[in-house]
């Protein structure tokens, strides 16, 4: 079998569960679950799927779109400068490169199923390229229905062919809610974009506004102030979600967590812990057994 089964999802009171001392194991809430899950031979695709209650996800990326379907209940999550709330049976589409956060609108939360896809492979799989979405939700109880159908039918897809195939009916389906092409970047996207390529290639390392500046060509403040306009996120917020998704790449390639929380600029393996859950719903050590699965 190609997409090999996956181990439980809870991250309280599992018997199987990897610990490491003096690191909490668990969400909030004995209810939270999340797991993720990927294809070893169609890199850029990343499922995921997840119930929760009182965890509330800090500001991250995936840098891929982000596109799924809300099962029950109501997610509440900050993106592109405002807050939006996906109710049951709504679509939810995040673009690539964009911090947002999560929370449960509900009492008893919010299940939701998510496909995390590079660009690339979208328009490997589509042959178009430059797709964007305009709306983060989209109240379409139709759609959201058949794609979580289709998502837990490619979690449990038994080969490859069988998880390409449903690959491409699940991006036909949110063809109909993206925009393409995508509009060119304003110039001051453009000029950050160069702050984004050195903070990844500074990522283990202490940077200054004042170094962030000189990239972009800004005294510390003006930079600061124009940064967060542009990306409703601090610097400091934005190296943090850079670091972390560094760091699940480096967990899904296998490295042990010492070694990636050194890579990634965290202060040790601790810091890592909880910044991973804080941001992914999941240990590193549960991500890399989720990975390995």
């Amino acid at each position: 079998m190609d997409i090999a089964s996956i181990h439980t999802g809870i991250l309280q009171g599992d018997q199987g569960a990897l610990s490491m001392p003096g690191v909490p194991e668990c969400f909030e809430h004995v209810s939270d679950r999340a797991e993720f899950k990927r294809a070893q031979h169609r890199p850029g695709v990343e499922l995921y799927r997840a119930h929760i209650v009182a965890h509330a996800f800090e500001p991250h990326t995936h840098e891929a779109f982000g596109l799924g379907s809300i099962a029950s209940g109501v997610e509440r999550f900050r993106y592109l400068g405002s807050d939006h709330l996906a109710p049951q049976d709504s679509v939810v589409m995040m673009n690539p490169d964009e911090l947002h956060t999560g929370r449960a609108e509900t009492d008893t939360g919010w299940r939701y199923r998510m496909m995390y896809i590079d660009p690339d492979v979208v328009a490997e799989v589509t042959g178009e390229q430059g797709w964007w979405f305009k709306d983060a939700v989209a109240h379409d109880a139709v759609s959201a229905r058949k794609l979580g159908v289709m998502l837990e039918q490619i979690w449990q897809a038994p080969d490859k062919l069988s998880f390409d195939s449903l690959l491409f009916d699940i991006l036909f389906e949110f063809k109909r809610f993206a925009s393409a092409p995508q509009v060119p970047a304003p110039m001051a996207k453009q000029r950050f974009a160069a702050v984004l390529d050195y903070m990844r290639a500074s990522i283990a390392e202490r940077i200054s506004l004042e170094q962030l500046a000189l990239v972009a060509g800004l005294s510390p403040f003006h930079f600061l102030r124009s940064f967060k306009a542009q990306y409703h996120a601090t610097p400091q917020q934005m190296l943090m979600a850079l670091r972390l998704y560094e760091a699940k790449c480096l967990l899904g390639k296998g490295l042990p967590p010492v070694q990636v929380a050194a890579a990634t600029g965290l202060t040790d393996q601790s810091h890592l812990n909880k910044a991973f859950v804080r941001r992914y719903g999941v240990t590193p050590a549960r991500y890399q057994q989720q990975m390995r699965a």
